[in-house]
């Protein structure tokens, strides 16, 4: 929220008023050519460009050549959250950092309630016998989640060209640009052979954690720091909770069921991808993890020097 200051004209001797929305605007657009020289400080903005855009050339190769017409929904996805940033960059915010989080939220919010109605869906439908069998997270495909997963590969690909337009990273290997690739490269060719999904849909339930993690942006970014507060600590709580139940310990368990029936197996890309993926996932959420006991100690350690 912009704070209207009176600017004196000594000459004349009256009031003139700022146009706020124009100091916004300017205001947005010099913090928005800040990111943008971080592209100029490495090599990770044409590295993670360069490989967005031979994806892109694949999915439309697929599409148009390959008559792929069930990968639709990614374009789908992609669409969507292209459209709900436009929609926040007119009506909420300029600021790129905060129009990515919104979006991001939204995509949170949506990946978790559609993951939740697949599993319900099919847990009502058959029970717990078949499924976590591996022929069922390997070969089968249960209803939605070849379309959700599209939709989800649609947004990694929004996030990762909006973060990189913007300079919403930083430094030499940029983890969240890293998290980007190594689910576009998971999701789009487990799309492409058509295997797997049920175990990418496992994965996504992460996004549980997520909401939580953009929402503390969000509140930070709204000038809300009050970590006394009830909201405050009811946030950190969930945040702390989901991490460990929806991110930290489903990305071991799938971990540990990939090394169990690695046998099961059959000889290809499959089960060498997924361990790679799975493996690069729980080191990224180690580091995540620490990223946010040390947001926790900041705040909590903010909060008793006000108090004292």
């Amino acid at each position: 929220m912009s704070i209207s200051m009176p600017l004196f004209d000594h000459q004349r001797n009256y009031k003139i008023k700022p146009n706020l929305q124009t100091l916004d605007k300017a205001s947005a657009m010099a913090g928005h050519q800040h990111r943008l020289q971080k592209k100029n400080d490495t090599g990770a903005f044409f590295f993670f460009m360069a490989t967005l855009v031979m994806w892109a050339v694949s999915v439309f190769f697929e599409i148009l050549f390959n008559n792929r017409t069930e990968l639709f929904p990614l374009l789908t996805g992609f669409c969507f959250y292209q459209l709900a940033n436009w929609i926040c960059r007119n009506f909420i915010s300029r600021d790129p950092l905060l129009v990515n989080t919104c979006v991001s939220l939204l995509h949170s919010a949506l990946t978790s309630a559609s993951v939740v109605f697949i599993l319900l869906n099919r847990l009502i439908s058959n029970g717990w016998d078949e499924l976590f069998e591996h022929s069922q997270l390997v070969k089968a495909t249960w209803p939605w989640a070849y379309s959700a997963l599209c939709i989800s590969c649609g947004y990694f690909a929004y996030d990762q060209l909006d973060m990189l337009l913007y300079g919403l990273y930083s430094g030499w290997i940029p983890s969240i640009l890293l998290h980007h690739f190594i689910l576009l490269g998971c999701f789009t060719l487990a799309l492409y052979r058509n295997v797997t999904i049920n175990y990418l849909i496992l994965t996504l339930i992460c996004e549980l954690h997520s909401i939580f993690l953009h929402v503390r942006k969000v509140r930070r970014m709204a000038g809300f720091r009050d970590s006394s507060s009830k909201f405050v600590k009811m946030e950190w709580f969930l945040n702390m909770v989901t991490f460990f139940l929806a991110r930290l310990l489903s990305h071991l368990l799938i971990t540990i069921k990939l090394v169990k029936d690695a046998a099961k197996f059959e000889k290809g890309v499959e089960l060498p991808l997924a361990l790679l993926g799975m493996a690069g996932m729980n080191l990224l959420n180690v580091f995540l993890g620490v990223d946010i006991l040390k947001a926790f100690r900041r705040e909590r350690n903010r909060n008793n020097r006000h108090e004292s």
